[in-house]
């Protein structure tokens, strides 16, 4: 009876709330939150409180409180990204009109010029992931960035924006500050060299409204000798006989999103249990029926940003260390090939979310391995967090049976995976060799 008179209470301030009636809004709200006990009442009637005061100190107070409740409240945590200047108003995405839409048109984008301000010469930043270096003068200029391993954006927040559903279409043109010549890079790529005078620039998405820029970098801790020898050494213990001359590898740094999952999940089945009967004197069998709360907790689900090297890409993911990420910094790609996502954050998200639900589910049923568990609800198991990281790989292809094979090893510690089918001799077969098939 309570709780429906309150849901009837927040009804009233709602209505208020819209006609702009604040006041008595708030009368109605107030009475609301007094006379109910219930999380899901308390958390909308707080939000309600949030949009019937414009004193942003009673506002934050209003959303602290919904919050409190229900952490999960998006409403709230868009409202509170706005009052936090997280996101702008201007950013947020009307529901009720689609976003604008690409041209073929390339796009004129801002890139900055990295040259040695001793000498004017060309600056590379060094594979030791320390040091950009001036190619002419030899001159120095160490990197040094925060820890980026929890450098995280709210999920809820940019969901809002076009940033959470955007990736690049479009060519993008950049005007040389060195030779004043303009060229042209594909959507995907965030750094290359003025194709003229060969200074190096790298993209500044920061200044971009629908693109998300980097939050977080592995630097390369292995040169291309170090690089090439981590490659011999894997193709002599796999047996691995190439059919020509191997390129050397190329460096460059690929994207990936890592996802934060929370909250928790129902579940409900039934379990065999067996009980004495006095009457008949025997062993009876019984259904019992179970229901409990499982909860969620993934950290730093990770998954490629970039579809073109995916599938290999992602049997290398585990062996980067992600406790080691730097704060994203333009000078870690000065001479370094950098691709952009061009999978958007928002669908990836999805990918991210079934998977730690497949993971949970396996969990639940080892937890429950007597029972059959029927219905799993995962309403309240959410995206928390995300970021767009930048991990370093060196690439190069080795040629077997007619057919160029991706090789992709780890800039950091010389880890290898392959594209390779291996022939297994005992056999006469075919064994799939690192494709995790």
């Amino acid at each position: 009876m309570k709780d429906s008179y309150a849901k009837s209470l927040l009804r009233s301030g709602m209505i208020e709330t819209k006609a702009g009636n604040f006041s008595t809004a708030r009368l109605y709200l107030e009475r609301a939150i007094a006379t109910t006990g219930a999380y899901d009442v308390l958390a909308e009637a707080w939000f309600w409180m949030s949009e019937a005061t414009s004193d942003p100190v009673e506002k934050r107070a209003a959303l602290e409180n919904c919050l409190s409740y229900d952490l999960h409240y998006a409403r709230a945590r868009r409202s509170l990204a706005l009052l936090d200047g997280r996101i702008q108003t201007d950013e947020l995405i009307d529901p009720n009109s689609p976003p604008p839409t690409t041209t073929d048109e390339a796009r004129q984008s801002q890139a900055d010029r990295f040259m040695c301000p001793k000498c004017g010469g060309r600056m590379t930043f060094a594979a030791d992931g320390q040091t950009l270096i001036c190619e002419y003068c030899a001159r120095e200029e160490r990197v040094r960035t925060a820890n980026g391993a929890e450098n995280e954006k709210d999920f809820i927040a940019a969901m809002f924006t076009l940033r959470g559903h955007g990736k690049p279409l479009q060519e993008q043109v950049f005007h040389c500050e060195g030779c004043g010549a303009e060229f042209i890079l594909p959507p995907d790529q965030i750094s290359a060299s003025c194709v003229y005078c060969d200074s190096p620039h790298v993209v500044n998405y920061q200044k971009e409204n629908d693109l998300l820029a980097p939050d977080s970098i592995l630097p390369f801790a292995l040169n291309q000798e170090q690089a090439t020898h981590s490659l011999i050494q894997w193709v002599e213990e796999n047996e691995i006989h190439p059919e020509e001359k191997v390129n050397l590898p190329r460096g460059m740094y690929l994207p990936a999103w890592t996802f934060d999952i929370g909250g928790d999940v129902d579940y409900s089945g039934e379990r065999q249990t067996y009980e004495y009967n006095f009457r008949t004197m025997k062993m009876e069998k019984k259904t019992v029926p179970i229901r409990d709360v499982y909860p969620v907790f993934e950290n730093d689900l990770t998954l490629p940003a970039s579809r073109k090297l995916a599938q290999t890409f992602e049997r290398l993911l585990p062996s980067f260390d992600l406790s080691e990420l730097k704060v994203y910094d333009a000078r870690y790609l000065v001479g370094w090939v950098a691709e952009l996502y061009d999978s958007a954050m928002g669908d990836v998200s999805l990918e991210a979310r079934r998977r730690a639900l497949e993971k949970v589910k396996a969990q639940i049923a080892k937890q429950n391995f007597d029972a059959v568990i029927q219905r799993v609800a995962s309403a309240r198991m959410l995206v928390e967090s995300f970021k767009l990281i930048l991990l370093p790989v060196w690439k190069t292809e080795i040629l077997l049976d007619g057919h160029k094979n991706l090789i992709l090893i780890n800039g950091r510690n010389g880890a290898v995976e392959s594209e390779i089918k291996k022939r297994e001799e005992k056999s006469g077969g075919w064994l799939d060799f690192l494709t995790g098939a």
